[in-house]
């Protein structure tokens, strides 16, 4: 059957797709002009020994390196770093062979933190520990320092009760009788390669996704920005109102949203000892006489939660990288959440997902099978033409266009059920090993985790036995090339080597797919006189 083949075709090219995918994900393609940018900040920490204080509202907790007042590790409490593990997620962390922080300061002409000799100013607290009461709502944590010149820095904190998003504010009173000239920044920096035991998918071609820098500004809502990128020196400097910085990660982000008025620059650095930053810097703000001024950003350390991070920041939800077919996995998502609602199980909406999909091509599906067995009822006279023929394969060709006009038939009919039923498949691939919601989510029985790969790999079994009923219930059997015949019967097994690597939920829509193809193909080849 004509469609058929076009099916796995069809398939074969998704899966070389997914492999071109990953390996570009890992590579440099980027050939913007070079363009060196000096860091702000270069090493993990001058004084690695300094004071620590702990910060944590009842979804994160951060620890504060009074050295600078830098964020040099973030645990995400709710999410666990495994399946079935009692540890909360470290999504920044700072250790021997691994460096990833959220930095903040006042630089500039009189700003404290020194980017000519690297030095920071050390904050003063007088506790170690602060955490947000269940009857609070918001837990401000100021740290302060004072200058020579007497000139009270105060850096504060502010957490609020579920949320990711932090403001650091920065309070400064000048006690001098000259103007202070300063700029605040926001950087974040990262380790270029990650040690193999933080990178749990890097032997998994289909559960990969980006990771990497990314920033908005007022000409480009959503931009990636790859590792790789800044590595080789190809920097990013512009200068936009507004906008944002971010390291992305599956599932999880990092992301300075500044908080002034005026035109930020945002940058990109690469480091020394392989690591790699992203940032902005503030207009300069001038600060009179015995007198204060307030100068603060939101920081982002968390899940890409789109609802939440949209009301954050405008465009900070497009983090959720759903890829090019993005139009189709966010109302996909939309309604998978709706479903989850109703059903509160994630692995049950897939299947009624599955179910709404088929109905809703249930029309292209009814032309599908009319269209087959039209030409199944034409198989006789289009043999005749070839025989007839069978040393023009011109004039074959042209009998058999007539053929199909005089009929009223469209032998490419049957091909646009596939053509509409991919990108869905798509969508939903991208949509599950993107959204969060679906990290560790349990379906039943030893489906622990459907954005994760079969423990024990039945589905895809299963998935490539009902390919291959699939297959038997078509009019594959008509095939007469006994070479396109054992192709045609050797793709399940092709296809479920694939789709070991699969995530459960994908694999699961297809198997239900599937099912309910095989039951139409028997109604309508069954009624195929009624049709």
């Amino acid at each position: 059957m004509e469609v058929q083949r076009n099916f796995f075709i069809f398939a074969f090219l998704f899966c070389s797709f997914l492999i071109w995918q990953a390996w570009q994900n890992q590579s440099f393609l980027n050939s913007k002009k070079n363009r060196k940018i000096d860091p702000i900040f270069h090493i993990a920490n001058t004084k690695t020994n300094a004071k620590q204080i702990i910060i944590r509202n009842n979804v994160v907790s951060l620890v504060v390196n009074m050295y600078g007042g830098d964020i040099e590790k973030a645990s995400l409490l709710i999410y666990k770093d495994q399946l079935h593990s009692s540890q909360p997620l470290k999504l920044l962390d700072t250790t021997s062979d691994f460096v990833y922080q959220a930095q903040s300061g006042l630089i500039g002409k009189d700003g404290p933190d020194d980017t000519i000799n690297n030095s920071r100013p050390l904050y003063f607290s007088n506790k170690n520990f602060f955490e947000l009461k269940n009857n609070e709502k918001e837990l401000r944590v100021p740290i302060t320092w004072v200058s020579d010149e007497g000139v009270i820095y105060k850096k504060t904190f502010i957490l609020k009760s579920n949320r990711y998003d932090i403001e650091v504010e920065y309070d400064i009173y000048n006690s001098t009788h000259h103007i202070l000239q300063m700029n605040m920044f926001g950087q974040i920096k990262q380790t270029n390669i990650l040690p193999e035991e933080r990178n749990i998918y890097s032997k998994n071609f289909a559960l990969q996704t980006f990771r990497g820098a990314a920033y908005s500004s007022i000409d480009k809502k959503y931009e990636k920005y790859k590792f790789d990128t800044i590595a080789n020196n190809q920097n990013l400097n512009i200068i936009t109102e507004n906008g944002w910085v971010a390291m992305l990660q599956q599932y999880f982000a990092v992301a300075w949203i500044p908080q002034n008025l005026g035109q930020n620059i945002l940058y990109t650095s690469n480091l020394e000892n392989g690591i790699v930053a992203i940032g902005y810097k503030s207009p300069t703000i001038n600060i009179k006489p015995n007198s204060r001024s307030i100068i603060k950003s939101k920081l982002w350390i968390g899940p890409e939660i789109q609802k939440e991070m949209k009301s954050v920041a405008p465009y900070l939800d497009l983090t959720v990288d759903y890829g090019w077919l993005w139009f189709l996995s966010q109302p996909l998502f939309k309604l998978l959440t709706i479903l989850y609602n109703m059903s509160g199980n994630w692995g049950f909406s897939i299947i009624l997902i599955t179910f709404i999909m088929k109905g809703i091509t249930y029309p292209l599906t009814k032309a599908q099978y009319i269209s087959m067995s039209k030409i199944r009822s034409l198989q006789p006279k289009i043999q005749d033409i070839k025989e007839k023929y069978q040393n023009d394969k011109q004039r074959i060709s042209k009998e058999m266009i007539a053929l199909y006009k005089k009929e009223k038939i469209n032998p490419l009919g049957g091909f646009f059920p596939i053509f509409v039923q991919m990108p869905i498949f798509l969508s939903l691939y991208y949509m599950l090993i993107s959204s969060v919601e679906l990290r560790h989510a349990p379906f039943i029985l030893w489906i622990h985790d459907l954005s994760s790969q079969d423990p024990y790999y039945i589905l895809p079994i299963m998935m490539g036995l009902t390919m291959f009923f699939v297959q038997q219930t078509s009019s594959n059997n008509n095939i007469t090339d006994p070479l396109q015949k054992n192709i045609m019967n050797f793709m399940p097994v092709i296809f479920t080597v694939f789709f070991l690597w699969f995530p459960s939920g994908l694999v699961l829509y297809y198997i239900i797919s599937n099912l309910v193809t095989i039951i139409q193909q028997k109604f309508f080849l069954s009624h195929s006189y009624k049709i």
